[in-house]
């Protein structure tokens, strides 16, 4: 699967950001739902114009994403509790 088939940005819709083709939801805002507890299931039954496809794209997207150390996290050094 090419992830770039279901997911593209345009400056023109939401600012820019990474969209489902053919909508104007986000990969931020359906990462948003699953990071909320949603289940696959519970995503295509409330926008029943997505498909299973379309949710692992946005895995793929993901996963390229820091494969390819596109993404520069900032994380707060581990430190143990006293």
């Amino acid at each position: 699967m090419n992830w770039q088939d279901y997911i593209y940005t345009n400056a023109e819709i939401l600012g820019g950001k990474p969209i489902i083709k053919g909508t104007r939801l986000s990969v931020e805002f359906l990462l948003g739902r699953m990071a909320d507890g949603w289940t696959e299931q519970m995503i295509l039954e409330n926008y029943p114009w997505l498909t299973k496809e379309s949710l692992q794209a946005i895995h793929l997207f993901v996963y390229d994403i820091f494969k390819n150390d596109s993404l520069q996290v900032f994380v707060a050094p581990f430190s143990k509790a006293s």
